[in-house]
């Protein structure tokens, strides 16, 4: 049997595995539990009632979290000339086309989220063998598509996310940094939590929303109250 070390025995003292807490005090505990030496992320992970291999149920969509996600956000502009200036005026650490078109495709992903326009997306698309597998690729649903680039520069940098259930029905996402307050924790996965309800597919039958956990990279998870508010 693995030995638990003893950070990991410090945090299975100051929690309840089985207890449901709300949000706030959940966030609250994760802060308490985490003894990395870096700011951890905190996470969120919700199971939904969905079968994710039916088109219909297939739950994906994008959140503004109010406080960010405390992450300094790479973005590349994969843009026409024209929209270049605009693309850095917005703050695109990356801004070009065929020449990171070229980049990309001998191996280079040193990013975070990538945006382009529509008219580029002929050249864009011969990307997705190496953007898809790595969450990259950019999508007209998750707002990454657009003729607006400032705009979604802007959004992204402030801290917009694009989230997709996994083939276990289960949604993954960050909500912040173990630096922030419990109440800015708890806002911002409040966030997520209303958005996935306003994504309920009307074919999902029974309980949507099965369970919700709050955890940061390396402690315990900490179950959320379904019911409870902030």
């Amino acid at each position: 049997m693995a030995k638990i070390s003893k950070n990991r025995k410090a945090a299975l003292e100051k929690v309840d595995l089985t207890k449901e807490y709300s949000l706030t005090d959940a966030a609250s505990v994760v802060k308490d539990i985490t003894f990395t030496k870096f700011d951890a992320s905190v996470d969120i992970d919700v199971r939904l009632g969905v079968d994710p291999r039916k088109a219909d149920q297939m739950v994906r969509g994008i959140v503004t979290l109010p406080h960010g996600t405390g992450k300094d956000v790479k973005v590349l502009a994969l843009v026409t000339p024209d929209k270049e200036q605009e693309a850095k005026d917005a703050g695109a650490d990356f801004v070009g086309l065929d020449d990171y078109i070229q980049k990309i495709e001998k191996g280079w992903t040193d990013v975070d989220v990538i945006i382009t326009m529509p008219a580029v997306m002929a050249k864009v698309g011969r990307l997705g063998r190496i953007l898809g597998p790595r969450n990259l690729m950019p999508n007209p649903k998750s707002g990454t598509v657009t003729q607006d680039v400032a705009k979604a520069v802007k959004e992204v940098k402030a801290g917009k996310i694009d989230f997709k259930v996994d083939k276990y029905g289960i949604i993954h996402t960050s909500v912040g940094k173990v630096s922030f307050s419990p109440e800015q924790l708890a806002a911002n996965a409040a966030e997520v939590i209303a958005t996935l309800n306003r994504l309920k597919p009307s074919s999902a039958k029974g309980t949507y929303i099965k369970s919700i956990t709050l955890s940061s990279t390396m402690s315990p998870a900490v179950i959320v109250d379904k019911n409870a508010t902030i």
